[in-house]
Parts: structure tokens; C-alpha cells; sequence
């Protein structure tokens, strides 16, 4: 029996989203975050295949949802009463960044300015490794103490 071809894009699309939707069910919190850099890339590499393509309406709505995840995923997580004192500052600074980097997405959406995309996407790439170094659950590597100095000399000297 023939299937149109849409009809495999919405199985695979329902099978990618059961996948996420799995997936964040069982991540811890860090790793929600991580996800959540993961999707903004994501949609962010795909508005940029739709801008180089002129599909218009595609690379809107690539750059509405890493505007989204931006907005309501990476930024709406910031918690300055649990960031306490100390951590206000970082808070403030986090906040400040994700409306920058929102403020990109617009102008390139509207400039349709892949430019913009790509300094976007830099500056979520570097959040996003850093986020990546201090997952509580990353293996850590061993520490192996340096080897003492040792004079080397030619056989000759």
C-alpha cells in the first residue's frame, strides 16, 4: 500500500517527540538545561537551512521555537532566590545574555541575516560548554600527579 510521503514525516516526528518527551521524563535537572541548549542549536541550524532555501514561513518558525526555548526554557529557569547573594550577580548577568541572544533571533529573522543566526548560535555554544563541564554527573578525570622534573641530557654532553 502506498503512503504519501507526509504521512512518514508525521510517524517519524511522533516518534522523535515520544523519544524527548521520554527522555526529559528520566534527565536530571542539569541535563534538562542541556536539552534545552541542544533544541535552541537545533532550531537555530534549522532556520538557517530554511533562510539559505527562501522557505520564509519554515525559517519563522525555527526561529519562533529557539526564541521559545530561549525565553521560556533557558531563561524562565533561572532562579535568583535559590542563586542566593552570592549567585544574584550570575543571574542577572545569565538573564541579560538570554535577551541578548533573543534580540539576535529577532533581527535575523527580520534582516534574514544568517549572520545573525551564527552569532547566535556561537554565544549559546559557549554557554552551553561551559554548562556541559560542571554536570554533576559527568565522570571526572583522575587526577595523576605530575612526573618530577627531570634533567635530560645527550649521551654526547
Amino acid at each position: 500500500m502506498y503512503t504519501p510521503p507526509h504521512t512518514y514525516n508525521s510517524g517519524a516526528n511522533a516518534y522523535a517527540k515520544v523519544g524527548t518527551e521520554s527522555a526529559a521524563m528520566s534527565a536530571s535537572p542539569h541535563q534538562l538545561i542541556t536539552m534545552l541548549f541542544d533544541g535552541a542549536k537545533t532550531a537555530i541550524a534549522m532556520a538557517r537551512h530554511h533562510m539559505a532555501n527562501k522557505d520564509i514561513s519554515a525559517k519563522g518558525l525555527a526561529i519562533s521555537k529557539a526564541i521559545n526555548i530561549v525565553d521560556n526554557g533557558l531563561k524562565a529557569s533561572l532562579d535568583a532566590d535559590a542563586a542566593g547573594v552570592a549567585g544574584a550577580q550570575l543571574v542577572a548577568d545569565l538573564s541579560a545574555f538570554y535577551a541578548y541572544v533573543t534580540q539576535r533571533l529577532l533581527y535575523a529573522n527580520l534582516r534574514n541575516d544568517p549572520a545573525l543566526l551564527d552569532e547566535a548560535d556561537r554565544l549559546l555554544d559557549s554557554v552551553s560548554s561551559a554548562w556541559r563541564e560542571i554536570d554533576p554527573q559527568r565522570p571526572q578525570p583522575l587526577h595523576v600527579p605530575a612526573a618530577p622534573a627531570v634533567a635530560r641530557f645527550s649521551a654526547g654532553a
